[in-house]
């Protein structure tokens, strides 16, 4: 056999081989490739899969607790024929008012004008009638009324009814929407949650006790809650408005207590 033929067949005998290792390769990457973006779509093994045992379970907290935040409303109105003379007597005693209650102990930041409004004020007059025919009246311009209404929190309930009493005395029209609250309501509904929780968890535990399952982890949950406040109302007119101006007592005023419910559900997957 001479050299040229030699060459030929060791050529013939290299290239298959050189062909099938390339093919590998490129198959080897590809597999590489596909297998990196099926792991960033997963992210963890497991995620995706849908839960096809369960059971819920619900669960009650309650939390109780003395209040010790008062609000109420306090409110002026006034009437002139011209703005400007309505909103200075209302303005006066709006002051005065505010310099009350300061002077009790209640802090700027407690007291916020909730509404400030300026409404005509309209007589209607009937036309008199002539030879039976009556026609249609009309409205005529009575004056102006201003109004205005003061927010105010009141951070020592005991002293709640005194101030009711004060500012009944310096002329306003109207007090009211008493009310007992709790400053810092997150913490008991924190509180209540916590509880709702646990009889959950304690209701699920024994239920899958019963069935001969074991408890996997938690697949759904929520929450319908919030606190339940004791109402209060105090209002005056009438009877009442006189008594508090001639004798100015104080009413007694029951803060009770408020109660805090969380209720939820909670879903567990089960095996």
């Amino acid at each position: 056999m001479d050299e040229q033929t030699a060459d030929k067949i060791i050529g013939a005998t290299r290239h298959p081989r050189m062909a099938v290792a390339a093919a590998l390769g490129v198959l080897t990457i590809f597999l590489i490739v596909a297998t990196v973006g099926e792991l960033k779509r997963l992210r963890f093994i497991g995620t995706g899969v849908p839960a096809t045992n369960t059971i819920s379970v619900s669960g009650e907290g309650e939390v109780f607790a003395v209040p010790d935040t008062a609000t109420f409303s306090v409110t002026i109105q006034e009437e002139a024929k011209e703005v400007k003379d309505a909103q200075e007597v209302a303005t006066k005693k709006s002051n005065e008012i505010i310099t009350y209650l300061k002077d009790e102990g209640v802090a700027e930041k407690d007291i916020k004008t909730a509404d400030y409004s300026v409404y005509p004020q309209y007589d209607y007059i009937q036309t008199a009638c002539r030879d039976g025919y009556c026609p249609g009246g009309q409205q005529v311009l009575r004056g102006f009324q201003v109004s205005q209404t003061l927010n105010v929190k009141v951070r020592d309930t005991k002293k709640a009814g005194d101030l009711l009493s004060g500012v009944g005395s310096l002329g306003v029209s109207s007090v009211s929407g008493l009310s007992f609250t709790i400053d810092d309501q997150d913490k008991l509904e924190s509180d209540a949650r916590q509880q709702a929780i646990e009889q959950a968890r304690e209701k699920a535990e024994e239920l899958a006790n019963q069935l001969g399952v074991s408890l996997v982890r938690v697949i759904g949950f929520s929450e319908n809650g919030g606190g339940y406040p004791v109402p209060y109302a105090y209002g005056r007119g009438g009877d009442m408005m006189v008594a508090m101006e001639s004798k100015a007592v104080a009413p007694e005023i029951p803060v009770g207590e408020n109660k805090i419910i969380s209720n939820v559900s909670v879903t567990y997957e089960i095996r």
